[in-house]
């Protein structure tokens, strides 16, 4: 293994899939908003990111680049190894889609909330407070 690949490898093993900073930023918003939830539920489908029992509603937030934001400019395509990020991609794509699917057919109401409208935060509270206002509606 070259020096780039070991710095490569180093850079992708630091990144995690728990309690990134946009799924922080989303707890966070809920939070203050009032919502308490729960977290990575092993027992739902594809383990949401965050789950809101009460309103049987769960939230996945997605990375733009990992979960291929469509027309957003974090889902760029990698300039090296493209045949190995695109089959990775369309996989991630493909699962995500499968999960979405079981959980709405479990009678769950579900959201995602993408990295980049994590970024300003009226943004986000407007998103999540028309999210859940749909939820609520449905008590």
């Amino acid at each position: 293994m070259n020096e780039v690949d070991r710095a490569r490898s180093a850079n992708m093993a630091r990144i995690g899939s728990r309690n990134t900073t946009p799924e922080l930023t989303v707890r966070s918003a809920l939070h203050r908003m009032g919502y308490r939830f729960r977290l990575h539920s092993s027992r739902l489908p594809g383990k949401p990111d965050i789950v809101l029992p009460r309103l049987r509603t769960v939230i996945f937030v997605h990375g733009c680049f990992w979960h291929r934001h469509p027309g957003c400019k974090f889902a760029y395509n990698p300039k090296t190894r493209s045949e190995f990020w695109q089959a990775k991609f369309v996989g991630n794509v493909a699962r995500d889609a499968r999960v979405l699917g079981v959980l709405r057919d479990m009678g769950w109401k579900v959201h995602v909330i993408w990295e980049c409208e994590t970024k300003d935060s009226d943004v986000l509270r407007a998103l999540l407070r028309h999210c859940l206002s749909s939820s609520e509606s449905d008590l």
